[in-house]
């Protein structure tokens, strides 16, 4: 057993994302690719020797092979102790509660989100620091400059090690310990819910189908739902983590979670519904033949936080990314909370959730949690609604969010993305609307007048980064908006992500299709970009 210096070149483009480094398996497959990523991190990071890292990742393919490499390396560059999820296996979410419970330096994530899984498809790695959270802009910036001129790695010469077991080894002088990936998050929640509520719920007959769609969360939700809860057997499906999630697309949104949608939009269909994602972070929640929309869902629960034992003292303060609706800040504005919208990504939250700001998070993108972790948590959402529909007794997940609209206003929200377009259109098409909203406020589009349209510039309050060009905005003076970013989570070309939202005050204009009450606006926002003539596509790829 000894270290090995090996000799390497830089690989272009190893820049980390919102969501860390995401490439194509095959990318990653590449000799010498991996190992470069994660000698870069060792070569930036200071303070780490003798420390306790965490690792894990989603089970998706290429994950095992990965966490042994990085378990190698980990020994070759001075880390004291590893704590890795049995099987390789732990969610977003719980490795960020596993760092924090266990005061760790940081980890390494391995996960590709919501993006499909097998050989031919997608892999990715991030970093989380010391508080659970995904590593600031300036860290991986630092990270990617190391990459670019990096000459060699470190490496354990050593077999592969036994993760199918809970138990402790010695790599090195590195201890690696193979830990329960469900038990530490497990607990957690029940420190915040009211598992004897949901589970006299259960008992009572509420029926609720929760769709892992083959992918890590599966092992959580069998635990919690029908282990801890005593809901039916049966109720979670798709429940066993598959390395290329048993061929779907592990995104919980209404085209790629059809089996479960087409449960709850049966004539038989149960109470509740609801998805997570690849990796455990997003989440989808569906009543019975009712969507509730990313935005409403933190905004609902913002408003009957404290229905929740975890948080029966109120919360902080909200905080959204940009181009999630503005559903949440009617909510903090009628209970005197502060609200913070900033840029994508769920690093951003992290300041505000460690200086006390705010408390809940949320994403249009199908993401929602507390300070309870440093991520977006999609079996937290799930628990959460939960337990508002055990307190609210008698009242199904239409009334509440219909109610919550008739009190605060409905915001007509929908993403259309175009995915997998040429990178210099699309970049094109952005510079064109950067162009064009120079002068934009106080003029009318269509019958619109414009209050305000820029690119998304934010000055985070905690520690006075600015992080500019985020999304361009085109704000109507009746509080509407037109919202235009390229996502930084494809493997292939660029997405371009349009955000359309319509406010309706009065409960007469709050019945309506929301792509029909959109409908001028989402012409409006095609024509205003020239996506047909820029792109070459006529309609979206997905609407959400």
């Amino acid at each position: 057993m000894s270290i090995r210096t090996v000799a390497t070149t830089p690989f272009e483009g190893q820049k980390p994302g919102t969501s860390g480094l995401r490439k194509k398996v095959k990318v990653f497959q590449q000799e010498h690719y991996l190992e470069n990523f994660i000698q870069a991190w060792f070569d930036t990071l200071e303070g780490f020797k003798g420390q306790t890292l965490v690792v894990g990742g989603d089970g998706r393919y290429y994950n095992r092979q990965a966490v042994q490499c990085i378990l190698k390396m980990a020994a070759a560059n001075g880390v004291g102790r590893v704590l890795v999820g049995q099987g390789a296996i732990l969610s977003t979410p719980a490795a960020s509660c596993v760092i924090r419970k266990h005061h760790a330096f940081g980890g390494f994530i391995l996960s590709a989100s919501h993006n499909p899984g097998g050989p031919d498809e997608d892999f990715g790695i991030k970093y989380n620091i010391t508080n659970g959270g995904p590593a600031p802009e300036k860290v991986t910036e630092a990270v990617f400059a190391r990459t670019e001129i990096i000459d060699s790695y470190k490496i354990l010469e050593v077999e592969d090690q036994d993760l199918d077991h809970v138990a402790s080894h010695r790599l090195g002088d590195m201890t690696v310990e193979v830990i329960d990936p469900v038990e530490d998050y497990a607990e957690l929640m029940e420190q915040l819910f009211d598992f004897p509520a949901l589970k006299n719920m259960f008992a009572n007959g509420f029926r609720m189908s929760f769709d892992a769609m083959n992918a890590v969360t599966g092992p959580y939700a069998t635990e919690i739902l029908e282990g801890r809860l005593g809901a039916p057997r049966g109720t979670v499906i798709n429940g066993v983590p598959l390395e290329d999630f048993g061929g779907g697309h592990p995104d919980p949104n209404l085209k790629h979670a059809h089996e479960l949608v087409d449960i709850l939009f049966a004539d038989d269909a149960p109470d509740f519904g609801a998805a997570s994602d690849g990796d455990g972070d997003r989440n989808m929640v569906l009543g019975n033949n009712f969507f509730v929309t990313p935005s409403d869902s933190l905004a609902v629960l913002a408003a009957n936080a404290t229905l929740i034992p975890g948080y029966k003292d109120g919360i902080a303060g909200v905080a959204r990314s940009m181009p999630t609706s503005a559903a949440a800040d009617r909510v903090a504005a009628e209970l005197g909370l502060n609200c913070y919208e900033t840029p994508t990504g769920w690093k951003f939250f992290g300041n505000l959730l460690d200086a006390g700001k705010a408390t809940f998070c949320g994403e249009e993108s199908f993401g929602t949690s507390s300070d309870h972790v440093r991520e977006k948590d999609g079996l937290w959402a799930v628990l959460a609604w939960m337990n508002v529909l055990a307190a609210r007794p008698g009242e199904s997940v239409a009334q509440i969010v219909q109610g919550h609209w008739e009190k605060f206003g409905r915001n007509y929200y929908s993403r259309h993305d175009y995915e997998a377009i040429d990178l210099t259109a699309a970049n094109g098409l952005m510079e064109h609307l950067r162009a064009k909203i120079a002068g934009l406020a106080g003029q009318t589009l269509g019958i619109h007048p414009v209050a305000a349209a820029d690119d998304f510039t934010y000055i985070d309050p905690v520690d006075g980064s600015v992080s500019a060009q985020q999304g361009i905005r085109i704000i109507f003076e009746d509080g509407s908006r037109i919202v235009y970013r390229l996502s930084g989570t494809g493997t292939e070309g660029a997405t371009l992500r349009v955000y359309i939202e319509r406010y309706a005050a009065h409960q007469a204009d709050q019945a309506l299709d929301t792509q029909e009450a959109l409908a001028d606006l989402i012409q409006l926002a095609e024509d205003m970009a020239e996506i047909e003539a820029r792109t070459g596509r006529a309609e979206p790829t997905v609407i959400t």
